[in-house]
């Protein structure tokens, strides 16, 4: 393949780029609600170290939204289900670190392996199937969009209502729970949000990528800020560049939309490292 092929396959539908646009308007919405929920409860992952039960909920989502597929309902649907029956069997097994990742590592491959077996079984377009690995731009109908902000204003609902205890037992776990926070309650209350933002992120995004949305707007943000408004703050505004702007860079080619998106994450990140590094240097010099 050459540099040209490469360059078309990229950024070939420019001349389009209005009527596409119009097309995929539901799709550029829903990764702007996304991206902005997602970069907020992305800063509890980080400070609860679950980026890797992040993956693993993502994995049983896959195998929902699977089942659904090969069955004949609503992918969302079934990517909720297998999400939330992850979230909880995290956060009601997994309090303690130890136990949470062995929980994750075990429920991985079982849920990557019967995703495959589903995809396997089915037999209508190939499309579908890979979609749900690497994501759709297209595939966010007006019906679904509804749905889709809904869950999302559910999750951003909740994640307010225990702001403060969850980032106390976020921070300091041990200190919240001497002074009566309930923290199984709202460990699980938290897997729960998790798994149903992770369902709507494998959506659009696709079951192995989710990370991209989840875990490294937060993670750029918390290189370069360390309030607690701002780290969320702007946590939420690189999910949102990354999300709509991956979908905007998507358009243009006829690749997935998930390349676009996870790379324009990464370069957020690996911008406010640089700024990050740099301003330490200058501090210790000072």
């Amino acid at each position: 393949m050459s540099w040209n092929d490469i360059w078309n396959a990229m950024f070939g539908g420019l001349p389009d780029y209005g009527a596409i646009l119009e097309l995929v308007a539901n799709s550029v919405w829903a990764g702007a609600i996304l991206g902005l929920v997602g970069g907020l409860i992305g800063v509890f992952v980080m400070q609860r170290d679950m980026a890797f039960a992040v993956h693993g909920i993502s994995e049983l989502s896959f195998a929902g939204a699977a089942a659904a597929l090969l069955f004949g309902f609503d992918v969302v649907t079934g990517s909720i289900i297998g999400s939330i029956i992850a979230a909880a069997m995290i956060g009601w097994l997994g309090a303690r670190a130890r136990d949470r990742n062995s929980i994750i590592g075990v429920l991985m491959p079982f849920g990557l392996g019967l995703g495959i077996l589903f995809l396997s079984l089915y037999n209508g377009r190939s499309a579908n199937r890979f979609s749900l690995l690497t994501g759709q731009i297209v595939s966010v109908q007006s019906g679904q969009l509804g749905w889709l902000a809904g869950i999302s204003i559910v999750v951003l609902l909740g994640l307010l209502l225990v702001w403060r205890p969850l980032r106390f037992d976020s921070l300091d776990p041990q200190g919240a729970a001497a002074r009566g926070v309930p923290v199984r309650a709202v460990s699980l209350l938290f897997m729960l949000l998790l798994g149903l933002i992770v369902a709507v992120s494998v959506h659009i995004i696709g079951a192995l990528l989710v990370m991209a949305l989840l875990v490294t707007p937060a993670a750029a943000a918390m290189r370069i800020a360390a309030g607690p408004l701002a780290v969320p703050l702007l946590a939420a505004l690189f999910g949102l560049v990354s999300a709509v702007g991956g979908i905007m860079l998507a358009i243009a080619g006829t690749l997935p939309v998930s390349p676009y998106i996870t790379t324009v994450s990464f370069v957020i990140y690996l911008v406010c490292r640089a700024v990050g590094a740099r301003r330490d240097r200058v501090s210790r010099a000072e």
